[in-house]
């Protein structure tokens, strides 16, 4: 082990290492880290990780760095890295923000900025690769570092979304298994950052009836509504006997965060109602916090 791991004054408590897919919203993610009082920094070189958390060791209690694609030589280098800090007593948090290819397109095209990959070949005078081909060697360089990290979907959020759910996450306490359910519509595609998806389409709709279309999951009448079908009662006991079978196990897996994403056809009523009554039931079960997301709800706020 090299002798920058071995600190000579105590390690920051907390480091959120910001990484993910260009374009994904990793500045955003880090305004709301620095808004909450982290001390912030951008494309750090990842050889020089341990020797800057050193430096601030004492000084700064909560930190966080964003490295990318733009220090794409040194990235091989992160992720056997995160092990030895946590040995050192550096607790490390690794948030992937990923988003999908066509969101990544439009969100390049309104903001005409060069992908970090096309501009570095142009730098270097090489053959500068299609928009569309960066972003799938970029998902390549980074894949070993996605799998390390808890991922967040930013496909469909707004930034203040996104920032709020960055606040989440970070706000839960460190060192056990945070559980997150999310509701979403199918109609804009299964979550990214999903350890479980389950499909709810086949339970009684709400919508068809008049008086609850305009409401969501959240509104007693259409609780009360589904709480009186049969088959959502079955759905909801059987998903929470499978969570409760495997939550120890993922516990035992030194897991830090477990997204369980709940789908419907709109996201309005019968994903979102179960993800209110699974967060509630879970809140007494979890050792770690119970978060919970509505993505098409929380875009349209």
């Amino acid at each position: 082990m090299s002798e920058d791991l071995h600190p000579t004054t105590p390690a920051p408590r907390e480091v959120v290492l910001v990484t993910g897919i260009s374009g994904s919203g990793k500045s955003v993610a880090l305004h709301a880290l620095e808004d909450a009082g982290y001390f912030c920094v951008d494309n750090l070189p990842p050889e020089l990780l341990p020797a800057f958390l050193h430096l601030q060791a004492g000084h700064d209690r909560h930190v966080a760095v964003a490295v990318d694609v733009r220090t794409a030589g040194s990235l091989p280098r992160l992720v056997p890295m995160l092990p030895q800090l946590r040995a050192e007593g550096v607790l490390v948090r690794p948030l992937f923000l990923d988003a999908t290819t066509n969101a990544l397109l439009r969100r390049f095209s309104e903001t005409r900025r060069p992908h970090p990959l096309t501009k570095r070949a142009a730098d270097s005078g090489k053959p500068q690769p299609a928009l569309v081909e960066a972003i799938e060697i970029e998902r390549e360089l980074l894949a070993g570092l996605r799998e390390v990290s808890t991922v967040i979907d930013t496909s469909e959020l707004r930034p203040a979304v996104l920032r709020s759910w960055i606040r989440d996450l970070v706000g839960a306490r460190p060192g056990s298994l945070t559980l997150v359910f999310e509701s979403f519509a199918f109609k804009h595609g299964v979550p990214l950052d999903a350890d479980f998806v389950f499909d709810v389409r086949v339970l009684p709709n709400p919508y068809y009836i008049r008086e609850l279309r305009p409401l969501t999951g959240r509104d007693a009448p259409v609780a009360d509504y589904l709480r009186a079908q049969p088959e959502a009662n079955d759905m909801l006991e059987q998903i929470a006997t499978f969570l409760r079978h495997w939550l120890p196990a993922f516990e035992d897996d030194q897991r830090s965060y477990l997204t369980v994403a709940i789908g419907c056809t709109g996201g309005q009523h019968r994903s979102v109602y179960l993800v209110e009554s699974l967060a509630q039931r879970f809140a007494s079960h979890s050792t770690g916090a119970v978060l919970r997301r509505h993505r098409e709800l929380d875009g349209l706020a």
